[in-house]
């Protein structure tokens, strides 16, 4: 059984392999380096220096061709050579002024992208700073301020001189009841209690009496 060798129609007839694509080869460049390119010229014919060489250009031509002698005049009026030249200008300037304002669209983009985002930082920034600032306005209200000290300081003085006061008084007593029984037991019933009625509370300091 000999190999056969499949020709090349046959391989174009196969589906179950990918085509060998025969593209034209085109020339590459830098899309960015065109960019700057284009944007420079652009820049420049957009300048009032353009219109005045321009100007000048065009009147020198149409000196040149009217003035000069007709051996030397290279394009005679009507001007179709210059009318050919300023046409391919214009064919030229206008993708060139396209090109330039579609890259400073793009710019436009993601500036307006970076404001977009920064606005973003500096709202979640500020919100934060709002609920921090209003946790410390919390917190301070719960915080005791000096006339607020100064006012439970003398609420505990008074509770403190009435309850001194007070026990002063209990204290009166005491040393009344302790007087009136020393009394009883050394005087008799009625002069112990005429004794202990005039003991007063300015008396009780007093040293008591000796039997």
């Amino acid at each position: 059984m000999s190999d056969r060798v499949p020709d090349r129609d046959s391989n174009r007839r196969r589906l179950d392999q990918p085509r060998d694509p025969r593209r034209i080869s085109l020339p590459r460049w830098d899309p960015e380096a065109f960019g700057r390119f284009s944007e420079g010229i652009a820049r420049f014919m957009g300048t009032a220096r353009f219109l005045v060489y321009m100007t000048v250009f065009i009147l020198a031509w149409i000196a040149w061709n009217t003035l000069a002698p007709k051996a030397m005049r290279f394009d005679p009026y009507t001007f179709t050579f210059l009318t050919l030249i300023l046409s391919l200008q214009a064919s030229y300037a206008a993708p060139l002024i396209l090109l330039a304002q579609n890259r400073q669209a793009d710019r436009d983009r993601l500036t307006m992208e970076e404001d977009r985002r920064r606005a973003a930082a500096q709202k979640a920034d500020t919100e934060y700073l709002a609920r921090e600032i209003a946790a410390l306005r919390i917190a301070l209200g719960e915080v005791a301020t000096r006339d607020f000290l100064r006012s439970g300081l003398s609420r505990l003085a008074e509770e403190l001189d009435d309850a001194a006061h007070r026990r002063s008084k209990v204290d009166r007593k005491e040393l009344r009841k302790e007087v009136k029984k020393v009394a009883a037991a050394a005087e008799p019933t009625s002069d112990a209690e005429a004794a202990a009625d005039g003991y007063d509370d300015d008396s009780l300091d007093k040293p008591l009496p000796r039997s």
